[in-house]
């Protein structure tokens, strides 16, 4: 089992967003089970488990662990393909954000917008690697920093976009043969509290970085 998918099928995102299957395929990431199994856990009659089950399979989110006999009957225990999913801005490719479209680099939407592009190209990455049966180079730095004032924040922006942009120039050899492309993505937001430290006032809400490099 992977421990998370990206989901680039529409009809795939529309049979995961089902509140009945979403809950059968976090029960089938902790564990194979049958149709008969999950039954009693969801509150549904085995043939609408099991059709549910038929529904997600067909679909590349669960899959077949093994057959076990009770009585008179095989049973077929599934699992789910992944431990979690997400669903990538290809399933809704007509609308998805493209950064491309405006520039700015203070604006939230315009983060939403790369974090978006992430998701789509790193998952395309993932399948086509996984096609091809090779491995995908890759690397992320994730942190958190709390500024004692907007001023220090300020400068750390400054900081950090003169430091990545002299190494994005130090070591940039677009003609270099047999060189490869990658993208380099680095945010700055408030980080999200859990609900129970919720109520925190905005302006007091730390700053987590993240910096990632996708090929």
């Amino acid at each position: 089992m992977l421990d998370v998918t990206v989901i680039e099928d529409a009809e795939a995102a529309a049979v995961s967003l089902d509140p009945i299957r979403a809950r059968l395929l976090a029960e089938l990431a902790a564990g194979p089970a049958s149709a008969a199994m999950l039954a009693g856990k969801v509150g549904l009659p085995r043939q609408k488990v099991n059709y549910h089950l038929k529904t997600l399979e067909r679909h590349g989110l669960v899959e077949l662990a093994g057959e076990r006999r009770k009585g008179n009957v095989t049973e077929r225990l599934m699992r789910a393909t992944a431990a979690s999913y997400v669903i990538s801005p290809l399933a809704l490719a007509a609308v998805q954000p493209d950064p491309d479209r405006f520039r700015d680099q203070l604006s939230a939407r315009w983060l939403l917008a790369l974090g978006a592009r992430l998701v789509r190209d790193v998952g395309s990455l993932i399948t086509g690697a996984a096609k091809a049966r090779k491995g995908l180079a890759t690397y992320a730095l994730d942190g958190e920093v709390t500024f004692g004032s907007a001023a220090d924040r300020a400068a750390f922006i400054e900081e950090l976009t003169a430091g990545v942009s002299g190494l994005i120039r130090k070591y940039d050899a677009p003609d270099a043969e047999g060189g490869r492309s990658h993208r380099i993505v680095v945010a700055v937001h408030p980080t999200v509290r859990p609900k129970a430290e919720r109520g925190t006032p905005a302006a007091e809400l730390p700053i987590s970085t993240d910096v990632s490099t996708e090929e």
